[in-house]
């Protein structure tokens, strides 16, 4: 498949990382979750490479056992405040679960960081784990009512960023004109789940929207996210696995009558890269070493810069991504590829050496949605 966009490169900011192991390694700090030095230092990296966007993971529902970082972590929104007062260009996306929280708020707090920001903001509104309904008082509710309950929350959302119209606002002093009410709409949404009368006390974004993911693999998350979204963040331990998601996504939007090209297909992977397949084998074996007991399973993009990025070439040429969103496993994971493979990518015209536009939806090639009146 021929790609017209150029690849897209996300970092997740992880803190101490995916596993249980990371934070144990000397070049780590061990508070790296919570440490907002650490999240500006990992921002900057990225940017600095042109990458396309941040990208936060979140999760409300945590026991011992969970991955060090999930233990103790900032929250989405907050973070990515913090972080677009210190970057520029890069795009600032964080994670919110419509099983635990109320669409209004969500969506001010979205529109909110993208006006902060000037039209970088993104959102990925996911399901999650039953288990955490109970600390937000839906304890009474089942997995069941999660995809319903998401599609009345996609839908909401949509509506509130579309509260006004783009040049409702006046601001005229010498009348005393600030607001066209005319062009001010209410959402007045009645669902099962929300009801939601508006309007959002917040302009129309500069780039329309912000731009909205959710995540999943199941077909009921491709009809939702194929209906109501901008782009998909797909898992899978294989590449096959990733094709099959990515394939059923693109045949979903087509049936749709909507562009694949205007929708972004996202897959994470926590490369592991060294200058030659030894040194990134060594770079495993130091955090195996940490803690022999947690099992560390080697990763699908693991070796030498060349063979990475060829990887990354067949994986983007065959359709399979748009978008690869880089995990950092080791605590110079996202270092090494910026410095080892990026360049390599950007050297074959994979990826672009800076930033075309100002928001976030111009750098990744997608359109800004018109106004939508109710």
């Amino acid at each position: 498949m021929n790609n017209r966009k150029k690849l897209k490169l996300a970092a997740i900011i992880e803190g101490t990382g995916w596993n249980h192991t990371a934070w144990q390694h000397p070049d780590m700090p061990a508070d790296a979750s919570e440490n907002i030095d650490f999240y500006v230092k990992q921002a900057r990296l990225a940017e600095d490479a042109k990458f396309e966007s941040l990208f936060l993971i979140d999760v409300s529902h945590v026991g011992a056992g969970n991955f060090p970082h999930y233990l103790s972590m900032f929250e989405g929104v907050s973070i990515m405040s913090a972080l677009a007062m210190k970057t520029e260009r890069i795009g600032l996306a964080f994670t919110a679960s419509s099983s635990y929280t109320d669409p209004y708020n969500i969506a001010r707090q979205a529109l909110s960081l993208d006006k902060i920001s000037k039209g970088r903001a993104s959102l990925n509104a996911i399901t999650s784990n039953p288990g955490g309904m109970v600390n937000f008082s839906r304890g009474h509710l089942s997995r069941s009512d999660q995809y319903p309950m998401h599609r009345e929350f996609l839908e909401i959302l949509m509506h509130l960023w579309d509260t006004y119209e783009d040049d409702a606002f006046i601001r005229d002093k010498e009348n005393g004109i600030f607001l066209n009410p005319e062009k001010m709409h209410l959402t007045n949404y009645s669902g099962k789940y929300f009801s939601v009368e508006g309007p959002l006390n917040l302009s129309r974004s500069v780039q329309g929207r912000p731009v909205l993911y959710t995540a999943g693999t199941s077909s009921t998350f491709v009809d939702i996210a194929t209906t109501y979204t901008d782009g998909a963040f797909i898992g899978g331990f294989t590449k096959e696995a990733v094709e099959v998601t990515s394939n059923a996504l693109r045949h979903k939007l087509e049936e749709k009558n909507r562009d694949p090209y205007n929708f972004i297909i996202a897959t994470s992977q926590n490369p592991i890269v060294g200058r030659t397949e030894a040194e990134a084998h060594k770079k495993y074996l130091e955090l195996v070493q940490l803690n022999p007991y947690q099992r560390i399973p080697p990763p699908l993009f693991f070796g030498s810069a060349e063979q990475i990025a060829d990887d990354i070439q067949e994986w983007y040429e065959e359709g399979i991504m748009d978008m690869l969103m880089i995990k950092q496993d080791h605590p110079h994971g996202l270092r090494d590829f910026i410095e080892l493979v990026v360049p390599i990518l950007q050297e074959r015209e994979i990826f672009h050496t800076d930033y075309e536009e100002q928001t976030l939806r111009g750098n990744l090639e997608l359109p800004n949605p018109s106004f939508r009146k109710i």
